[in-house]
């Protein structure tokens, strides 16, 4: 074998292998991948926010016990990442103990105009007693106030997904939430939808019109995002396979008929987030419409994407986690100094744990 040949067949090796790498690396790596053991089988459902050192505090839920269904006993842990979300603690920092009867789960995370931190999240007592509570901190975590009710005026089982409160520029707080039963009435997948919002940094909150959807439709796990005009979007899990939308025009006191969006979804969780660059980044599994894993309800692949016109379209970037037997959900997004931060739930098969990880990307590999 010639010189020549040799050095030619190292610089195709070489670019091949450059190349592959460059794709794999514009997926980001696991910062953070939540062990799980046969006392703790299940971890997720988690929320980030900067603190005012610059450092990242993530709360997340942590299942204790034998049991990882969604009503088996929980707590709020946190861990702290000092270098931009590139590495973490490893302890975990207990914030809020198994208050309610079965658990405590589902964070949200924000700043009130005072710029102390809001905690949102479910306590779960029973399957007609599901509501969200509201914490706040004024030493940046480090300790909690009493919890207060956000859903004060009606009882039963609410849900309302980690990552979903949001803060308008108006500073009107938003708490999208979905009831799924009362003491009187069965269990229904199918949720009634409802905002609840506050004015005065969450010291009193006022409940939406309910959110009109058609009755052939499972509708849950509402999520939302400020436009540029001043509506405010609602995307909604749903049956049919793709995410339904809804839209206010008054700051979430009214809400439009629920309408297919063109997100192609099963009926699944999506996370979306204004970003720095005004576009909106969307996270959710990417198998709806007429495809395969729509029909058997599975949850991968684990898409990005974005739209750049406010909504009206979406563009898929890339998959996260690709694999066919995955399942992957529930997520969390958090920009840092031209990275992502994505925190999700995930499992594959024959695994028999569900754990959760932290995923960090550079925001321009969005794009690429």
């Amino acid at each position: 074998m010639s010189r020549l040949f040799c050095l030619l067949l190292i610089l195709i090796f070489s670019s091949t292998f450059y190349h592959l790498t460059a794709q794999e690396d514009r997926t980001g790596k696991i910062v953070v991948d939540f062990t799980t053991s046969a006392e703790n089988p299940r971890n997720g459902e988690g929320d980030f926010i900067t603190l005012k050192d610059s450092s990242i505090l993530f709360i997340y839920t942590r299942f204790i016990g034998d049991k990882m269904s969604d009503h088996a006993p929980a707590q709020l842990m946190s861990r702290i990442s000092r270098d931009g979300g590139e590495s973490w603690s490893t302890e975990d920092h207990l914030v809020v103990d198994q208050e309610g009867d079965w658990n405590v789960m589902s964070v949200s995370l924000l700043r009130n105009s005072d710029g102390a931190i809001m905690l949102f999240y479910m306590r779960k007592n029973s399957l007609s007693d599901c509501l969200v509570y509201m914490r706040s901190s004024t030493d940046e975590g480090r300790s909690w106030s009493e919890p207060s009710l956000v859903v004060h005026d009606r009882q039963g089982y609410f849900v309302t997904n980690n990552d979903r409160v949001i803060k308008l520029s108006s500073d009107r707080i938003l708490v999208p939430t979905s009831r799924h039963k009362t003491k009187e009435s069965e269990y229904s997948n199918k949720g009634e939808i409802w905002c609840y919002y506050s004015d005065d940094d969450g010291h009193s909150w006022q409940s939406s019109q309910q959110l009109p959807t058609p009755d052939s439709v499972i509708t849950q796990e509402p999520g939302l995002v400020e436009l540029a005009d001043g509506r405010i979007m609602m995307i909604i899990r749903a049956s049919g396979g793709f995410q339904y939308q809804s839209f206010s025009e008054d700051q979430g006191v009214t809400w439009s008929y629920a309408t297919p969006s063109q997100i192609k979804s099963p009926v699944s969780p999506a996370c979306m987030q204004r970003l720095s660059n005004g576009d909106i980044l969307l996270v959710w599994n990417n198998n709806g419409a007429k495809g395969p894993g729509y029909f058997k309800g599975k949850r991968t692949p684990l898409t990005i994407g974005y739209s750049n016109d406010e909504g009206a379209t979406w563009q898929v970037s890339k998959d996260l986690e690709p694999d066919p037997n995955g399942f992957y959900c529930y997520s969390a997004i958090h920009e840092v100094d031209g990275y992502l931060l994505l925190a999700y739930v995930h499992r594959i098969e024959g695994d028999p744990y569900l754990g959760a990880c932290i995923r960090r990307m550079r925001l321009a590999d969005v794009y690429r």
